[in-house]
């Protein structure tokens, strides 16, 4: 094979391979730095992951590595989105490993290996990428959950995503190998080929599917497979918890959308249901046990499991019509969960990091300007209009009622009626309760411009509304 016939077959592959380089050069990059090796690995993380994008806009629609590895108009989109969360994290992030003991320049690092994972996933087109990429992202996630090793809580978050993590991952390669079994092929296209010539499915195919489906909802964080995440996401450092919250979850929910809408759509009778089940459930427990918390993170973290949920409506409408929704709402999504951890990060007292819902007494007196963009972030999750929330909303609802799924919508509205309580009740002790000892002034620049510049944009969404579904309208057929 020439030197030609090679590098054609790499350069759709170009994006992960220059991350992959870029990521074991700075790595040891930062083993002989001496001093300011966070600074200076951070922001070239950041400049190798926007480099990265650029890369990932000019790839075109093709295979690579026998089928492996797909580029599509749909990976490209999710992509953008990933490193759009990774960059946010980094950013956010950079204060608090400033504050802390060691000189953690691996966090930047673990964030780019898991975007690598991350990234792959999006475009696995077989179930051997599809595990490999998964648990590429998994075990960068392992070691993040515990990267503050003196703490207690992190450590104990970091074990139970650990254990519970491991678990998945034997469920999901369990599954992958009854598909194989029955199939006898691995390949996305194989499988799909092989279902539209056998009209009659067996069972065991059905068994393994539900196995590759538990194992997915894990990593989506969707009930009942959602036990993990309130504790994770109170134990890590908080700008852990926010990349917890954001990159993984489009990833995973990604790489949801390829599997059950490309290789299996000829099963939408069989899955459907199933679908709907996971996502009722995930906005019924995560709207209702949210309800009772106390801790910010937590609440967020039942925040994100009804999120996940509305999410899979649109998948279970199994068309064009319901990734569209399912892209515009990971879109509003994205940019909320960055503001509102933004948001957190700001919140000390006496230099230390405050997690408690009524430590957001009397904000508005004391920080009008965050009390005003936490406010907008409550009321885009609510689904108020004109925010952006109420647009992925909007999108999720009309794709479950054009796909006849009439109960399904409805339950999802419902959900969204409790939401609105405990969202509006931080609203309430912001504006209408007076602070007891009010918050230190905000001195992380960082985190308050990402805060201000995710309310700008959800307030005007609106304004770009168009344009963005026009995207994820032609970024919604999966494959090419």
């Amino acid at each position: 094979m020439d030197l030609a016939s090679t590098f054609s077959i790499i350069t759709p592959a170009s994006p992960e391979i220059f991350l992959v380089i870029s990521a074991l050069t700075l790595l040891m990059a930062g083993l002989f730095m001496s001093t300011n090796s966070l600074k200076i690995i951070s922001y070239s993380t950041i400049i190798i992951l926007l480099l990265t994008a650029i890369l990932v806009i000019q790839s075109e629609n093709t295979l690579a590595f026998q089928g492996l590895f797909i580029s599509d108009n749909f990976a490209r989109f999710i992509k953008i989105i990933i490193i759009l969360g990774a960059v946010f994290s980094i950013l956010i992030s950079f204060e608090h490993l400033k504050r802390s003991e060691n000189n953690l320049f691996e966090y930047p690092l673990l964030i780019l290996f898991t975007t690598l994972g991350m990234m792959l996933m999006t475009s696995a087109n077989d179930l051997i990428l599809l595990y490999m990429s998964v648990e590429l992202q998994s075990i960068a996630l392992y070691v993040i959950a515990t990267i503050q090793r003196n703490t207690l809580k992190s450590t104990e978050a970091g074990l139970k995503y650990f254990v519970l993590g491991a678990l998945s991952s034997g469920i999901l390669l369990y599954g992958c190998s009854i598909i194989y079994g029955f199939t006898g092929t691995t390949s996305f296209n194989g499988i799909a080929t092989f279902l539209s010539t056998n009209r009659s499915t067996s069972p065991g195919l059905i068994i393994g599917l539900i196995f590759l489906i538990s194992g997915l909802a894990f990593k989506v964080s969707i009930a009942p497979f959602h036990m993990w995440t309130p504790d994770v996401y109170e134990g890590v450092p908080t700008p852990v918890t926010a990349l917890f919250a954001l990159a993984p979850k489009v990833a995973a929910l990604a790489l949801f959308l390829r599997v059950m809408i490309d290789p299996f759509r000829d099963l939408l009778i069989s899955w459907q249901p199933i679908i709907a089940f996971l996502s009722i459930v995930s906005v019924l427990i995560g709207g209702l046990a949210a309800i009772m918390q106390t801790n910010i993170k937590r609440l967020m973290a039942y925040s994100s499991i009804a999120h996940m949920g509305y999410s899979l409506i649109g998948l279970a409408s199994g068309n064009e019509t319901g990734v569209t929704s399912v892209l515009m709402y990971l879109t509003t999504y994205t940019f909320t969960i960055i503001g509102t951890f933004s948001g957190i990060l700001c919140m000390r007292r006496n230099d230390s990091p405050v997690e408690n819902i009524s430590d957001l007494t009397g904000l508005s007196d004391t920080h009008p300007i965050m009390a005003l963009a936490l406010m907008i972030f409550m009321l885009s999750m609510s689904g108020i209009p004109p925010l952006a929330g109420f647009f992925g909303k909007w999108f999720i609802f009309m794709s479950a009622i054009d796909a006849d799924l009439y109960l399904l919508a409805a339950i999802g509205i419902l959900s969204t009626v409790i939401s609105a309580f405990y969202y509006l009740r931080i609203i309430k002790i912001m504006y209408f309760e007076e602070a007891i000892e009010p918050l230190d002034a905000i001195i992380d620049k960082k985190s308050q411009l990402a805060l201000c510049g995710s309310a700008m944009i959800i307030v005007f969404f609106f304004l770009f509304i168009k344009p963005i579904h026009n995207t994820a309208m032609s970024s919604s057929i999966i494959g090419i």
